[in-house]
């Protein structure tokens, strides 16, 4: 078995320090909408939300991602103002109740600026700063890290045929020009991480490729974080057509993905994917 070596990195969450490559981190996934791919509408109620967040940290999240609008394929955006109305009270009581740092999920800088306002640390936005000119301006000033993921097109228009001559360099060149660009804008290297992008413009063996060749994405010299969770090419392999039936193949991609060196894992199941992430660092520290 060969075990990629993983770099280690520090990026500066608000107050707080969040090491990255000594173990694996889990992102809990936690949408507040009513359309997500697995698990819209489950969250949709404050209270729902809440007890959801607490039971992540109670199963040992690192991270919750919180997010108010589906980027599922053939999604459509939703208007900033509903997309606020439904994060930014979550993001307000979450942060007076939990250490762990939290995530907004958005392509809107207003989003974005309303909710480190509320107590969010770090900014995960699927466009890579292409869909809100202003978003990278609200990173800088802030000094808030920065997520910035490969997609081909939008959601509205990614699943349509996507094609690569070379899928690995091309994400790899994409994250490049994208970090270019954040830094140009004042955003600090130092806090970017980067995603390839599992699922967003990729048919089923364009992912089975990120994920096999996942270490080649070390050159760009920052984190690494994986989004595979309960997605469509995990129920294809396994013919589970079901998100909520696809916990194995998900757990399955999270070990590749610690072993192949991965800083975040975001998923939707904390408690079985912390699990899977122990034993697949346990497996890279022996010696």
């Amino acid at each position: 078995m060969c075990v990629v070596e993983r770099p280690r990195f520090e990026l500066q969450c608000g107050e707080n320090k969040l090491c990255l490559g000594q173990r694996t981190l889990i992102m809990g996934i936690l949408n507040v909408t009513p359309d997500s791919f697995s698990d819209g509408g489950m969250f949709i109620s404050p209270d729902r939300a809440l007890e959801q967040a607490e039971k992540m940290v109670r199963a040992g999240v690192d991270i919750i991602d919180i997010g108010g609008e589906s980027t599922r394929p053939f999604s459509d955006p939703v208007e900033e103002d509903e997309e606020k109305r439904r994060v930014i009270p979550l993001i307000e009581k979450l942060a007076s109740k939990v250490k762990v740092p939290i995530s907004v999920d958005t392509c809107k800088s207003g989003v974005a600026r309303r909710a480190i306002e509320a107590g969010a640390t770090i900014i995960n936005d699927v466009s890579a700063l292409r869909f809100d000119p202003k978003m990278a301006e609200v990173a800088a000033e802030t000094g808030t890290p920065v997520i910035l993921m490969h997609m081909l097109g939008t959601p509205k228009t990614m699943q349509k045929n996507p094609y690569y001559d070379a899928i690995i360099a091309e994400i790899i060149t994409f994250l490049q020009e994208r970090i270019e660009y954040a830094t140009s804008k004042g955003v600090k290297r130092e806090q970017i991480i980067v995603d390839p992008g599992i699922g967003f413009g990729k048919t089923v063996e364009h992912n089975l490729l990120i994920i096999k060749y996942l270490s080649f994405f070390h050159m760009l010299n920052r984190p690494v974080m994986i989004g595979a969770s309960r997605k469509f090419f995990i129920g294809q392999v396994l013919e589970k057509e079901n998100p909520l039936d696809r916990e194995v193949g998900t757990g399955a991609v999270t070990c590749a993905a610690v072993l192949a060196g991965a800083h975040i894992v975001r998923v939707h199941n904390v408690r079985h994917n912390v699990e899977v992430a122990k034993m697949a660092d346990a497996i890279r520290e022996a010696n």
